[in-house]
């Protein structure tokens, strides 16, 4: 390295910014610190943060505020923006309420259109559109969940996550209408009272464990005092035909998205934390979830960070497990998946991809945008990048708000945003 690289990177150490050359012998840029916690003006596509537990303020040292996103319809001049070397087409428009999606073993992309109670199939690509679309099943609730079992080429039904509940329908590769009717395989998963209606599935790799993330019915309740947090703020364990099992992690807010990675067969989750704490608290993460690991909610944060609105019970703080990959506070991560394809460069090959919905609750906004987090051997290295960003306006007004994320056939990433109503497609031209 030359002497006036080394200045350059002392500089930039000072400001909370990292130069770091690549293995492809690339510079990219590494925001650390306070810095890292920047809104959606420090966003740009390869900008790699990496916050740590060290970089944590106090609780309260901005006040907690409520800063719901003004939608409006996307500028004639707008378009997501990626890295050189990929391009962002639109893949479906006028979807309704799109937001979990899930590559089906013959490669067709089940959709959840959650509001309207529905799950609609998009099979193909040609010029850039579906070749194909099919409502597979209607008359779900608020249903968001999407899992195929059993693992494998050849699935013999397809699970759905309704809010209150776990379905399953006959399915066998190419269908493209469920062929018999909806099996309640759990009739209940929690009480219906309360926020956070998603229900994510994941099936264990060899098909004899079925996750289910179910997300607190509050902020901060305690659940040892309040009803309608019971088995909430937890992922549960079943067997495929609905058996309850365990609760498998516990203390998670809200896992709204859940994944295996299939590298080291472990589980993963998408998580949003806690709310009116602060702009830069708590943050959001991503991680893989440890069997009767406790993540703190709600008495504490990132370890054995105290909620300082609850009273202190040592004797959880210890066990508090300290995720593996932090993100801005309220970014609202959501659904996450592991690139599998052979479209991207090799060195994204395993690494995670996740949708970040945006903020409501920090002044300034963070999120609405993919992020990459790279993986070394499947394990997390502590940062991530900026993937595809582009979706606020320069006046805090924003036009789109990605959920959903999954892996083409043809590698390519698709990403749903129920703000615009549309699906898009990410792929690779070259350098």
């Amino acid at each position: 390295m030359t002497t006036a690289r080394c200045i350059t990177l002392a500089a930039c150490s000072v400001l909370g910014v990292a130069l770091v050359v690549a293995d492809d012998s690339s510079v990219k840029n590494v925001i650390t610190g306070e810095a890292a916690f920047g809104d959606f003006k420090s966003e740009s596509p390869g900008t790699v943060r990496k916050i740590t537990v060290t970089d944590l303020p106090a609780p309260f040292a901005t006040k907690g505020v409520a800063n719901n996103a003004k939608m409006v319809p996307r500028p004639a001049d707008a378009w997501p923006k990626v890295k050189e070397g990929f391009k962002v087409e639109l893949y479906a428009g006028n979807v309704t309420e799109p937001r979990e999606i899930r590559r089906a073993p013959n490669g067709d992309l089940f959709v959840a259109e959650t509001y309207a109670g529905q799950v609609e199939i998009f099979r193909g690509v040609k010029d850039g559109k579906p070749e194909q679309r099919s409502v597979f099943a209607k008359g779900l609730k608020n249903n968001f969940g999407i899992a195929f079992y059993p693992p494998g080429d050849n699935p013999q039904w397809v699970y759905f996550g309704n809010t209150n509940s776990v379905v399953r329908y006959p399915y066998h590769n190419g269908d493209l209408e469920a062929t018999g009717p909806a099996q309640t395989i759990i009739p209940k998963l929690a009480p219906s009272t309360g926020g956070h209606t998603t229900r994510d599935l994941a099936f264990s790799p060899d098909g004899s464990k079925l996750f289910v993330s179910v997300g607190s019915g509050s902020n901060i309740d305690d659940p040892d005092t309040h009803p309608k947090e019971f088995h909430r703020a937890n992922i549960l364990q079943f067997t495929p035909d609905g058996k309850f099992l365990k609760v498998f992690a516990s203390g998670i807010r809200n896992p709204v998205g859940i994944a295996i990675n299939q590298t080291t067969g472990e589980l993963w989750c998408s998580v949003n934390e806690r709310d009116m704490i602060g702009d830069n608290l708590v943050p959001d993460y991503i991680t893989s979830v440890k069997e009767d690991g406790f993540y703190g909610w709600p008495w504490y944060y990132i370890g054995n960070h105290h909620d300082p609105r609850l009273p202190e019970k040592p004797d959880l703080g210890s066990r508090a497990s300290v995720p593996d990959i932090l993100l801005r506070a309220h970014n609202a991560s959501l659904e996450m998946t592991f690139y599998d394809g052979n479209q991207f460069p090799s060195q994204y090959k395993g690494d995670v991809f996740a949708a970040e919905h945006g903020s409501w609750n920090r002044s300034s906004r963070t999120g609405y945008e993919v992020i990459r987090a790279p993986l070394d051997n499947g394990h997390a290295k502590g940062e991530y990048e900026d993937f595809m960003t582009g979706f606020v306006n320069p006046d805090g007004t924003v036009w789109g708000r990605p959920v959903g994320v999954a892996v083409a056939p043809d590698g390519s990433l698709m990403v749903t945003d129920d703000g615009s109503k549309s699906i898009w497609r990410v792929s690779y031209t070259g350098k």
